[in-house]
């Protein structure tokens, strides 16, 4: 097994992705959007965080966070935000008698990808894979036709422009 190693930096801004056990034809963050709001929600209450981006996919999630200065422990929230959204759920999904033994539910998967950012280069690469992800899955072919995602609240605040990246035909590739 590979040896893990997590990035612990107190007050660090970090870019996590997240996923579903079953990602493939799986609609479950978007379905039940409201309980994952309401499980981050309560989290955020109680331990706090600053949300820098997020959006939210069918099958999965990205993030930018930026974690309070005399605190790094984003293990700690993401496992209260995936059993808090898991809880409010009811038991529909397939679990295998290891998680059934374990008495966990068959929704996440167990590990996920932390990245601590580094400097203001990476902050912004970050923040804009996080809201060009439903493109570059072929959700909607513009960024702003994207409900689930902080870049409304970004353009708002002058930080994107509204037709920020237009489509995923207007990029350039390695092929070009």
């Amino acid at each position: 097994m590979p040896d893990y190693r997590r990035a612990w930096y107190p007050g660090g801004t970090y870019f996590f992705t997240i996923n579903l056990l079953q990602r493939h034809g799986n609609d479950l963050l978007v379905r039940h959007i409201e309980a994952l709001r309401e499980s981050v929600r309560w989290v955020k209450s109680r331990h706090p965080f600053v949300i820098h981006a997020w959006v939210i996919l069918p099958e999965h999630l990205h993030c930018v966070m930026e974690m309070p200065p005399d605190d790094a422990d984003y293990a700690l929230r993401w496992r209260l935000i995936k059993m808090g959204f898991s809880k409010s759920l009811p038991i529909k999904e397939r679990r295998s008698k290891v998680r059934q033994k374990r008495g966990e539910r068959g929704i996440w998967q167990r590990r996920y990808w932390e990245h601590l950012i580094r400097d203001e280069a990476d902050y912004r690469a970050h923040m804009d894979y996080v809201h060009f992800n439903p493109v570059k899955h072929g959700w909607v072919s513009r960024v702003s036709d994207w409900p689930h995602s902080t870049f409304h609240r970004l353009v708002e605040q002058g930080v994107y422009p509204p037709d920020w990246a237009g489509s995923n035909e207007n990029l350039l590739t390695y092929d070009d």
